[in-house]
């Protein structure tokens, strides 16, 4: 079968024949040699051995053909055949062609990193395209509906901020609606060291898009509430090469951990459970256990208050290669753990036990212990120490989240507490009026202390605690966990009629006084 497609290929190509006969006899002397195949293929680009055009096009040509003759992988000599070769879809692969002929003087300097990441490309697309076109027959339409003209169209464009590698603005859609765009930074860190290192800019600009590009294919793939939804990208040919590849995102707000630890319990617990689920979902993905590998609270977003996860350029689908257990040391700046070394020579377990330690390091120590609710606290000890010590995987860490969730929600942690609501009467039909009163912490409301309970019980402990609180009512709001919020009174004044409403006053605070 390939002498066939050789000889219909040498019949189609009669007037490259000098270049066809050149080209397959240099390749057939140095192809057990690979610093003289790379030697060749450099010579055919530049044009040191065909100075024509068409003779250069004619030498590709003959390198591909002479290399699936004698079963060499041509993806790994030169950009132009990879872009043919790597089956990409949505990122053209006809312009990448292109790009990568005119920006051929990047080569070899910066050959094995780009190569590297195409590769990355590759598997990407090729682990997805089952699970994709499944997805797609269900869901009817391809996923990412937005692209360049949306992008033409979009205004009041604003920057957002920027980082190593990309640069983020916000932009509100002709058709309503805001999204993030991200696109590769050409002043960044990454791209100015690249330079400084190799000399070659537009290399090094689509190194970066290449990270870009790999960010973008993953968001496609992986579909979770804690992972930042893909709207749409645009691949525009025609611009500065460090815009031509922008991704358009759903918006949210940058992660302030200053400001979470001055949010209710419950509201941080929520987002620990969140980043658990997240976890629980990188560690068993279709493309299998992915590791981010820059995990930061800045890689973070909130979306409607829930926890999304921004940047996934730096994911790793790739475990630790090893040959015995000392290869697969975990180490962090304070701690580090064995591991072992599997049979198929892969570290166990190294991608999830990193992504679980940063968890806890960054998230859990700082948002789980404080002002929980005190008969919680054992189990968030035990969490907190078995995370920390790497004891429990993301399996036992995310059954022993949805206990303490179970146990505050049902109300069970609330069994042994003395009953203090006898202690208070209720005046049916009627509320307070709101308005500023006394302040506790952390409260649902900066102009009062609104508190989430699981029933009047609670909140009569609560009020007990609390020398300014003289009553308290169970408002119609609530959490969500579906508990509701009670609101915390230092005086009696101000009682309107409400049929739905109850009001508690402590039993003390009512006497002498008439209701």
């Amino acid at each position: 079968m390939k002498k066939l497609e050789a000889a219909a290929f040498m019949d189609s190509t009669e007037k490259d024949s000098f270049s066809l006969f050149w080209g397959g006899t240099l390749f057939h002397f140095w192809a057990s040699n690979p610093y003289l195949r790379q030697a060749l293929w450099q010579g055919l680009w530049t044009g040191t051995l065909w100075k024509q055009p068409e003779a250069q096009l004619a030498g590709v040509k003959a390198y591909k053909l002479f290399a699936s003759l004698f079963w060499i992988d041509a993806q790994d000599f030169h950009p132009a055949v990879v872009c043919e070769s790597q089956g990409l879809g949505v990122f053209e692969l006809a312009r990448c062609r292109d790009e990568e002929e005119r920006d051929s003087g990047t080569w070899p300097k910066l050959a094995n990193r780009l190569r590297q990441r195409r590769r990355d490309l590759r598997r990407l697309a090729a682990a997805g395209e089952e699970e994709e076109d499944e997805e797609e027959e269900e869901e009817g339409e391809a996923r990412g509906g937005l692209g360049c003209g949306d992008l033409r169209l979009a205004s009041g464009v604003s920057l957002l901020g920027w980082g190593f590698t990309k640069v983020v603005a916000r932009a509100a859609l002709a058709g309503g609606g805001e999204v993030a765009l991200k696109s590769v930074h050409g002043s960044g860190r990454e791209v100015r060291q690249c330079v400084e290192r190799y000399g070659e800019p537009a290399g090094c600009r689509r190194l970066a898009a290449y990270k870009l590009l790999k960010e973008v294919r993953l968001l496609q793939l992986l579909r979770h509430p804690g992972i930042v939804q893909l709207h749409g990208q645009c691949y525009d040919n025609s611009g500065d090469a460090e815009i031509r590849v922008t991704a358009m995102l759903e918006l949210g707000a940058p992660l302030e951990m200053i400001q979470l630890l001055q949010t209710p319990w419950e509201e941080r617990f929520k987002i620990c459970l969140s980043l658990v689920k997240l976890l629980f979902y990188l560690a068993h993905s279709p493309l299998g256990s992915i590791v981010l590998l820059d995990f930061q609270p800045r890689q973070f977003v909130m979306v409607d208050g829930n926890l999304k996860v921004t940047d996934m350029d730096d994911a790793s689908t790739e475990e630790l290669s090893c040959k015995e257990d000392n290869d697969c040391t975990l180490d962090f700046p304070t701690k580090s753990f064995p591991l072992k070394c599997s049979a198929v020579g892969k570290c166990e377990g190294i991608n999830e036990k990193k992504n679980l330690f940063n968890a806890y390091r960054y998230f859990f120590t700082y948002l789980l212990p404080h002002s929980a609710p005190p008969a919680l606290r054992p189990f968030l000890s035990d969490i907190l120490n078995a995370t920390g010590d790497l004891r429990y995987g993301i399996n036992e860490t995310l059954q022993a989240f949805e206990k303490v969730l179970h146990l505050y929600k049902s109300g069970l942690y609330l069994q042994k507490r003395p009953l203090l609501l006898k202690d208070y009467i209720s005046l049916k039909g009627f509320r307070t009026v709101e308005g500023e009163d006394y302040k506790c912490w952390p409260s649902y409301s900066h102009l009062g202390c609104l508190l989430s309970v699981h029933g009047a019980e609670e909140a009569a402990a609560i009020c007990n605690s609390q020398s300014q609180c003289q009553s308290f009512i169970i408002t119609q709001q609530r959490t969500w966990t579906g508990r509701p919020l009670a609101s915390f009174q230092s005086s009696l004044a101000d009682l309107v009629p409400d049929a739905n409403a109850v009001v508690y006053i402590k039993r003390s605070a009512s006497s002498g006084k008439r209701l």
